[in-house]
């Protein structure tokens, strides 16, 4: 997929997803043909540059290009600034959050609590667009504030105007968060509606989900999120699936302790061990949770105290996987809470 001057290899992306899409884990999803990966989401506020969680999240040696970094806020200016900031410090393609649903987010008027504002939208979308004038900016959203108000259609005709280069949609409202199923007709009519590329996400969990997506929506490429976690060969397998038609064999558990044993020594040399341990956590039940056994093994690791630890106990829950008898399911995700869960 070819996309504002960038020849990305496949036109499946990593949704950006807090606590979870830390370099570490958008490098991996690369590696499976992932073609865009767009960080955790970074504050426009300047006060929060210098803490350690968005110094992290700004860091993005020996990332594969094009680095795409999400940027929330609700003020013109201050998203303006934090646009320009993060282009000096390496990103390639600014995305602009008006999709996430938490409260902690919406209650400051940011997220897709700006859905509500479509004037706000329009003043937050031409600063972002004008700030960063060699630089494509790009936008996330959901399908409106309410089920009552699916006003997606409108939110993207005012991003075209201001000269967003691609919108990316996920098939819920604010009021869903992530209850239910994810519903697509919002997303055809308004990949009907504008000519920039649309890109549809939400609930994308199989090759064949993904497949039907495509099909109902029109759209130009997917965004995968929740089901990438504990299954980054998530990718590898749509890719194939709509090259082919045909599925990939599920890997064997030698395949996924290899990818998790790697993606963790990626998380104790990026965070350090001690931060490390604690949001390898969440992970590591990611890729064990559709196994027998998972519950009780994801209790005993709140009591490991260093990595380690923590890998022998990885290298024994997946010595006892009959392969015959024991495979992963291609559908199981964790849902948000339990993810924040485990990272305390």
């Amino acid at each position: 997929m070819d996309f504002a001057g960038f020849h990305l290899p496949s036109s499946l992306f990593v949704a950006p997803m807090a606590g979870v899409t830390d370099r570490p884990f958008r490098q991996l999803c690369r590696k499976f043909g992932a073609g865009l990966a767009v960080s955790e989401m970074v504050s426009s506020n300047a006060l929060l540059y210098a803490t350690r969680k968005t110094q992290r999240r700004i860091r993005h040696e020996g990332e594969s290009a094009p680095i795409a970094v999400q940027i929330a806020g609700a003020d013109p200016l201050q998203m303006a600034e934090a646009a320009r900031f993060n282009a000096d410090h390496g990103a390639q393609i600014i995305d602009i959050n008006m999709g996430c649903p938490a409260k902690k987010v919406c209650k400051l008027a940011a997220g897709s609590a700006l859905m509500r504002d479509e004037a706000q939208v329009g003043r937050i979308l031409d600063a972002v667009v004008a700030a960063v004038p060699d630089t494509p900016v790009t936008l996330k959203i959901r399908t409106g504030w309410s089920r009552e108000h699916r006003n997606a259609v409108s939110i993207a005709r005012i991003a075209e105007a201001a000269g967003i280069r691609m919108l990316a949609i996920h098939g819920r409202t604010r009021e869903d968060l992530y209850m239910g199923e994810a519903e697509y007709d919002t997303i055809a009519d308004v990949k009907a509606s504008i000519s920039i590329p649309v890109i549809a996400n939400g609930d994308i969990t199989s090759p064949h989900k993904a497949a039907q997506v495509l099909s109902h929506t029109g759209a130009d490429g997917l965004m995968i999120g929740r089901a990438a976690q504990g299954r980054p060969w998530i990718f590898r397998e749509i890719a194939h699936f709509l090259a082919t038609g045909e599925e990939l064999a599920a890997p064997a558990a030698a395949e996924i302790l290899a990818v998790c044993r790697a993606h963790l020594a990626e998380i104790y040399s990026f965070y350090g061990e001690v931060a490390g341990v604690r949001i390898a956590r969440k992970h590591i039940a990611a890729y064990t949770r559709t196994f027998a056994g998972a519950q009780r093994f994801r209790e005993q690791m709140f009591e490991l105290p260093d990595a380690e630890a923590q890998l022998a106990a990885v290298d024994a829950f997946f010595s006892q996987i009959d392969e015959d008898r024991t495979k992963p399911s291609p559908v199981g995700f964790p849902e948000p809470q339990e993810l924040q869960e485990l990272a305390a």
